[in-house]
C-alpha cells in the first residue's frame, strides 16, 4: 500500500526558542520513502541527527527567533506489511533476550511496569504465553479504558490510566507497553501516521518484542494496522514526541494527513477487524 502523507505545523515563537522534531517517517524492511518535502518559513538552517531516511527517529532542530514559523512536510511511502501466524509467535524469557532489547523491559517514566506488577498478574497471569496474551492485554484495555479525547494531559502515565480508566492513543500505548512490561514482555512506543483516523492526528501505537522480532498492536482499534506508518520508536512518549520545545512558542495551527495514492487498485481497509494474523515490524 502507498500513501501520501504529511503535516502542517504553525507557530508563534515569542522569544529565541529551540524546537526539536520527529515528524518523517523512516525506511525499513516494511515500509519505503519514495519522496519526501520539507519546507521552513521562513528560511532556518536545521540540524538533523542523520540526513538518511534509513535512521529511526530522524529528529531535526530548528533555533527560532521571535516571529511566525511554519513546517511544511509531505512524502509519498510505500508499506509492506508482514504477515505471520499468531499461534506460532512465542514470548522470550529475559534470562534469552538480545541485551540491546533489554531496556524495553525496564519502568520508564510513563510506563510505571514496576507499580502495575500485581494487576497485570491478575489479569494476564493465566493467558497463553506469546502473541496471544498481548492480544489479551489489547482486549483488556479496549474493554476497561474509555477512549475520551481532552481526559489526559501530557504528564498522565499508564499508572494514572490504569486507574482512571481513560485516554487517548498515547494513553491506550502506554498502559499497553507497561503490562507487557510487568509480565517480562519487552515492549516499546511507537508514533505514525495512520490511515483512516478521525479526526486526522499523529497516532500512537505499541509493540512487543516476541519471537526475537518486533510485533505491533494497537488497543484502541481505531486504524487497521496494515495503514500505518511509523515516525518513530522509543521507551515511552518521550522519546518519540513530535515535537520538543524549549522556550516561549504558542501552537497556532496543526493539520495531520495521510491518504492512499489513488493510482493503486487496492486500498486499505478502513475500520478495524480483528485477525489471527500478526504484522511483523522489524
Amino acid at each position: 500500500m502507498k500513501f501520501n502523507l504529511g503535516c502542517l505545523l504553525a507557530y508563534d515563537i515569542l522569544q529565541p526558542s529551540t524546537l526539536i522534531f520527529n515528524i518523517r517517517p523512516y525506511n525499513n524492511n516494511h515500509q519505503k520513502i519514495e519522496q519526501e518535502t520539507l519546507e521552513i518559513t521562513p528560511q532556518i538552517e536545521i540540524e538533523a541527527n542523520s540526513s538518511q531516511p534509513d535512521k529511526e527517529n530522524r529528529y531535526f532542530r530548528v533555533n527560532a527567533n521571535p516571529g511566525k514559523l511554519e513546517i511544511n512536510y509531505r512524502a509519498t511511502v510505500e508499506s509492506f506489511p508482514l504477515h505471520k501466524e499468531a499461534s506460532n509467535i512465542i514470548e522470550i524469557p529475559p534470562a534469552e533476550l538480545p541485551l540491546k532489547i533489554l531496556p524495553y523491559v525496564l519502568p520508564s517514566r510513563y510506563c510505571q511496569s514496576d507499580q502495575l506488577i500485581q494487576l497485570a498478574d491478575s489479569e494476564f497471569g493465566t493467558l497463553l504465553p506469546g502473541y496471544s496474551r498481548v492480544q489479551g492485554i489489547c482486549n483488556w484495555i479496549y474493554e476497561k479504558v474509555t477512549y475520551l479525547a481532552g481526559s489526559t494531559n501530557s504528564q498522565t502515565s499508564a499508572y494514572d490510566t490504569a486507574i482512571e480508566r481513560a485516554g487517548v492513543c498515547r494513553d491506550f500505548a502506554h498502559l499497553g507497553i507497561a503490562f507487557c512490561r510487568a509480565m517480562n514482555i519487552p515492549a516499546r512506543f511507537v508514533g505514525g501516521y495512520a490511515y483512516g483516523l478521525t479526526p486526522p492526528d499523529f497516532h500512537a501505537f505499541f509493540e512487543a518484542y516476541l519471537n526475537n522480532e518486533w510485533y505491533l498492536f494497537d488497543a484502541t482499534r481505531l486504524v487497521p494496522l496494515t495503514a500505518t506508518i511509523r515516525i518513530g520508536t522509543g521507551r515511552d512518549a518521550t522519546d518519540v514526541s513530535f515535537a520538543t520545545i524549549f522556550g516561549s512558542v504558542q501552537m497556532q495551527q496543526m493539520k495531520v494527513f495521510i491518504e492512499p495514492v489513488s493510482e493503486q487498485n487496492t486500498t486499505p481497509p478502513q475500520t478495524f477487524m480483528p485477525t489471527t494474523d500478526a504484522i511483523a515490524t522489524c
